[in-house]
């Protein structure tokens, strides 16, 4: 199948509609992200479909769970623009921040997004380093991250960045429980909480994703530098 047709019928099985100007971004982005892969390790998964289902629509089945639409969201430790920028696709509407600590891939994800001509704010700078700036702190509507560190350290890492009343959109494996209980620790002292754990299939792959609430302005000394943070997780 071509990543048209993948993204298509993904999207209306979940009742997602893609405009033909997010479905020609799409293609775009793929071409974009296939070139600069030759000579960047951005990601190991190749080939149109395969990049359709395990990039592009895995990143959007955050919409089957979470309203974005207006909404301001930070994607940590973006990489190759994932989950944020299919996102941002999808739903114009979003004001996108990419952040990551690689000034290679923040440059790649400048160029991406200045050549498929959206408006997002690529950053480069550490999650723990942002998240002490008064302007990014406690300002996100949602925090979003595919990253593979334990939820314990994500949540460090991730939710500082988010305004009370807002969330951490974790996406995970779906045989995740385990790290759920070993973060709920964690989740008590940053002031969240977890709001609902939805498990589901993206292609025949079982995926999970935790929403986490905040619940009030993280407690003064989080982020904790990060050979702390993974010396002694919460």
């Amino acid at each position: 199948m071509s990543l048209r047709e993948v993204l298509l019928s993904g999207a209306a099985e979940w009742g997602l509609e893609l405009s033909p100007p997010a479905l020609e971004s799409f293609e775009a982005y793929y071409a974009l992200l296939s070139e600069m892969n030759r000579v960047m390790d951005l990601t190991a998964v190749m080939g149109e479909e395969e990049t359709a289902r395990r990039h592009f629509l895995d990143s959007l089945s955050l919409l089957r769970f979470a309203d974005l639409r207006d909404a301001r969201l930070i994607d940590v430790g973006s990489g190759a623009g994932f989950p944020g920028l299919p996102l941002k696709l999808a739903e114009p509407s979003i004001r996108l921040t990419l952040l990551d600590a690689q000034q290679k891939r923040v440059d790649f994800l400048s160029s991406l997004c200045e050549k498929l001509g959206v408006s997002v704010r690529c950053v480069h700078a550490r999650a723990e380093e942002a998240a002490l700036e008064a302007s990014e702190r406690d300002s996100y509507d949602y925090a979003v991250s595919r990253a593979v560190a334990r939820l314990n350290m994500l949540a460090e890492l991730c939710l500082p960045f988010v305004r009370p009343g807002g969330a951490f959109l974790a996406m995970k494996a779906r045989d995740c429980g385990e790290e759920l209980a070993e973060a709920e620790n964690a989740l008590r002292r940053l002031g969240a909480r977890t709001e609902k754990l939805e498990r589901f299939n993206v292609a025949e792959v079982e995926r999970a994703l935790i929403v986490i609430r905040k619940t009030g302005p993280t407690p003064k000394g989080y982020p904790r530098r990060f050979a702390k943070i993974k010396k002694d997780p919460l």
